[in-house]
């Protein structure tokens, strides 16, 4: 893990992303969209998925809600995660690969899972 470039990022996206929420509760016209997600892990191991679950809770109107194991025997194991801006599933989704691959650059280049949304816009 790129330990100090990642918390220099990472301290970046809380104070934009503390903007952001700040801005859409004070003056927007539009309610929140929340949306939870299941996101299909790359990392596997306990501190990589500690420090990304503890990242996305972090970050201001996200929230990591737990873990989803394996119905299989080397099946997809999924993150499920709240976003209170959450729009577009996709969008989070893509957000949430990029935080993984900045945390764990390995992984960068290994191809995504299939995700889910409870949102009626759910994209495969």
């Amino acid at each position: 893990m790129h330990i100090f470039g990642y918390s220099l990022w990472l301290i970046k996206e809380i104070i934009v992303s503390g903007c952001r929420l700040a801005f859409a509760a004070l003056f927007s016209t539009k309610p929140f969209e929340p949306v939870v997600v299941h996101y299909p892990l790359r990392v596997s191991t306990d501190w990589q998925l500690f420090w990304f679950s503890s990242s996305i809770t972090v970050t201001p109107s996200t929230l990591s809600i737990g873990f989803r194991d394996p119905e299989t025997l080397g099946g997809q194991r999924y993150l499920i995660v709240q976003a209170a801006l959450g729009g577009d599933p996709a969008e989070i989704i893509a957000g949430l690969a990029d935080m993984e691959a900045r945390m764990n650059p390995k992984i960068a280049n290994q191809p995504l899972g299939e995700w889910k949304s409870d949102s009626p816009q759910e994209v495969a």
